[in-house]
């Protein structure tokens, strides 16, 4: 029995032996570094071609009248207008809203305007230029000068912030401060509830507060008007959309007495009918 398993254990031995002597031979077999060729040569002496404005060109090609080489630029020159509101009011009225901006995303120029002319009582309006410094994605902080026109115009100086607010409220607020030490607080909320992809339903509302009484203005101190309004516009391209809607004034304090005292109502409802576009 011994004999027999001592046979067995020889011949694994040299099975094992036979193995591992050919594995050498093969490993021995290959080459210790691979052969250098002529390509090889010519591939390492290979440099590029420097680019030429003409390949420039060919990879940016002008689209529906787009350079693209001005898109190559990480903080381009930018500019939008934009008519928020251009409409019709009851009682043959007319109002507006706009705003434009001109820059680049470190700090933009902003130009705004609202305004409203209403028979029997004039062309209420201000004029804007704002200089708007980002302080993060969302938010702008704006420094700059108001113009009220008519016959009681007023300069000011302004001081706001505007951005969106956390569920996509827009969001604008500027303090103004007047000559006599007039000071003046507007903000303004807007929200669009998609009903379609074309039909937008747009909530707004608009309030103003005055930090001392004008008389020759009709302005008392305090909260003194705000204005609700819900248009729903119909998106024939974003561009371009036209709207119906209902806006509700409220006058409140000294200022709802100045109002009455002038023969009008303090708190009133109009519909309105318009447009808003922007390019």
């Amino acid at each position: 029995m011994r004999v027999v398993f001592a046979t067995v254990l020889l011949l694994c031995m040299q099975a094992a032996f036979a193995q591992d002597h050919s594995q050498h031979q093969q490993h021995a077999m290959l080459p210790s570094s691979p052969t250098t060729t002529a390509d090889d040569d010519a591939a390492s002496d290979y440099s590029p071609t420097a680019l030429t404005d003409a390949d420039r060109a060919a990879a940016f090609p002008d689209l529906r009248g787009h350079d693209m080489s001005g898109h190559m630029d990480d903080d381009p020159f930018v500019w939008m207008l934009s008519v928020d509101r251009l409409e019709w009011q009851q009682g043959d009225a007319f109002a507006w809203e706009g705003r434009a901006w001109f820059g680049h995303d470190r700090g933009r120029l902003w130009l705004r305007s609202e305004g409203e002319h209403e028979p029997g009582h004039g062309t209420e309006a201000d004029l804007e230029a704002l200089w708007a410094k980002p302080v993060n994605a969302w938010w702008d902080v704006l420094a700059g000068v108001r113009h009220d026109t008519g016959e009681d115009g007023q300069d000011w100086l302004a001081l706001g912030v505007q951005g969106l607010a956390p569920y996509k409220f827009e969001v604008q607020a500027t303090a103004y401060l007047g000559a006599g030490g007039q000071s003046m607080l507007q903000a303004e909320v807007e929200y669009e509830l998609l009903l379609t992809n074309k039909l937008i339903l747009q909530p707004r509302i608009e309030a103003t507060a005055h930090g001392r009484n004008d008389a020759a203005r009709g302005i008392g101190s305090g909260l003194g008007e705000v204005d609700a309004g819900l248009r729903l516009r119909y998106e024939f391209r974003r561009e371009f959309a036209p709207y119906i809607g209902i806006e509700r004034a409220y006058r409140f304090g000294k200022t709802a007495d100045f109002v009455r005292a002038a023969g009008d109502n303090a708190h009133e409802t109009r519909w309105v009918a318009g447009v808003r576009f922007w390019f």
